[in-house]
């Protein structure tokens, strides 16, 4: 079975993106061009929101450029959830999801086979993943930049009891903090065994 994990960069204050959706202040910080490699070899699938997609997309020009598609998510398989018509990638392996995470799970896992499943964002999709119990690990790397107003990283309540602390390293100038995320309904203490 695979497992969910949210991979992400967030400011220092616990923003996911600005008030215009836009992760350009992201881009202005130093980190370790060959530590999202060994991440990106272990998955199999990925899930995404639509602002999210809308935004790479629109960023990278990849409407006009498709074959830059690969660069960032490879052959993998991404569904993107959305309430809205959206323009498919020429060339991308990307399915258009309308409901919940749940309800497309059997698929997800089954694409990702013995692979994981990288949540990309946002932060509201990852939290109905959290509520649905299919989050398994939080991987947040922390940037030293602070805006006013923006995207919270992860718009619920999840109490320490459900996060464990796995480690805590250097990326360039970002911290990268990993949590092991217990599912609602696993006992408190087989927390230390996901």
């Amino acid at each position: 079975m695979p497992r969910v994990i949210f991979y992400t960069a967030t400011t220092l204050n616990g923003f996911l993106a600005d008030d215009h959706d836009s992760l350009e202040w992201l881009f202005a910080v130093q980190q370790d061009e060959d530590s999202f490699a060994p991440f990106i070899a272990n998955i199999g699938a990925i899930v995404q929101g639509s602002t999210t997609f809308e935004w790479v997309v629109a960023h990278e020009g990849l409407a006009e450029h498709p074959e830059k598609w690969p660069a960032f998510y490879g052959a993998r398989p991404t569904w993107v959830f959305t309430t809205r018509r959206l323009t498919q990638i020429p060339g991308a392996e990307v399915r258009f999801a309308s409901g919940s995470g749940r309800e497309a799970w059997p698929e997800m896992a089954a694409a990702a086979g013995d692979l994981d499943v990288w949540v990309v964002g946002g932060g509201d999709l990852v939290g109905q993943f959290a509520d649905a119990g299919l989050l398994d690990e939080l991987r947040v790397q922390i940037a030293p930049v602070t805006l006013a107003s923006g995207r919270p990283l992860l718009p619920r309540d999840l109490a320490s009891d459900r996060l464990h602390l796995e480690s805590i390293a250097q990326n360039g100038q970002f911290a990268e903090l990993v949590y092991t995320v217990r599912r609602p309904d696993q006992p408190e203490e087989a927390r230390d065994a996901v």
